[in-house]
């Protein structure tokens, strides 16, 4: 059996700075994350081991600092923490920040907001909190609920595969054709990246293995970005996950991950798949990219 890594794979600066940022001020002060920093549960397990105490509401933090998450936060979100006298440390990622300032400059324009996106997902709600009238589309059922409207202005939730947005938007277009279309491509370069890499993958092997949290979006969407190309794709979290009956008779064996899974994840579900590969044959090379 033979392991390939994808070419871009894993943790993006975004939540690299962002766990670094909170471990920094750990270190001094008890701190407080409202919310999940990143959808991984190895990495909050590991914070969580430093004292980083985790809190959705504001209202019951108990200590005087707390970090917002690495998907932001809308404006009146921050303003209940302010209210609450807490000193407030900002983790979001600089991508999610772009999205915040163009969807604000579509709004400020005239456009009426939509948000391509899932809506009850942390960082959608981060980006239309604010926001007095909004839609957020997901599928074909969101689009045909819209109503007309003289303009529309859209953006994406940073982590959405960028075919689907694209799509999305020219069904849009398709279905108000007398409606003035401006979108703002705020789906973030790493995304656009791994989902590249992830299909690329998928098209040389006969099973591929999708590393990450069980919450983390982007690493669902790398699970159904693969299922279009692969038969054989499964989602871990970690080693303990994997069955070595599952790689019976395989082949080549590829492996992605999430933008919020450690490399040590990554490592380790390697290292076992690497064992797999040994004792089905024994002495055989196992082939491996240059990680990303």
């Amino acid at each position: 059996m033979r392991i390939i890594r994808a070419e871009h794979m894993g943790m993006c600066f975004g939540v690299r700075d962002a766990i670094a940022l909170v471990e920094e001020r750990a270190r001094s002060e008890p701190v407080t994350v409202l919310g999940e920093l990143v959808h991984n549960e190895t990495v909050l397990a590991h914070l969580r081991a430093r004292g980083v105490q985790m809190q959705n509401n504001p209202e019951q933090t108990a200590t005087s600092t707390a970090i917002i998450t690495a998907h932001g936060a809308s404006e009146k979100f921050l303003g209940r923490a302010r209210e609450r006298g807490l000193n407030i440390i900002e983790a979001t990622c600089p991508l999610v920040r772009v999205a915040h300032q163009a969807l604000a400059a579509l709004v400020k324009e005239g456009y009426h907001p939509v948000v391509i996106g899932i809506r009850n997902h942390v960082e959608v709600r981060g980006l239309t909190e604010d926001l007095t009238d909004f839609d957020v589309v997901l599928n074909e059922l969101d689009i045909r609920a819209l109503r007309e409207r003289p303009r529309f202005g859209i953006a994406a939730q940073t982590t959405q595969p960028i075919d689907r947005v694209r799509e999305l938007v020219s069904r849009i277009q398709a279905r108000f054709p007398n409606t003035e279309v401006r979108f703002a491509d705020t789906v973030c370069h790493p995304t656009k990246q791994r989902q590249a890499a992830a299909i690329e993958l998928a098209k040389q092997c006969d099973m591929v293995v999708v590393i990450g949290g069980a919450h983390s979006n982007n690493t669902r969407e790398l699970v159904e970005t693969c299922c279009r190309h692969c038969d054989r794709v499964i989602h871990v979290q970690g080693p303990v996950d994997l069955q070595p009956e599952w790689f019976a008779g395989v082949d080549m064996v590829g492996l992605t991950a999430g933008t919020s899974t450690p490399d040590q994840v990554i490592g380790a579900v390697e290292r076992r798949l690497h064992e797999f590969a040994c004792r089905e044959s024994p002495g055989e090379s196992v082939a491996r990219t240059t990680p990303a």
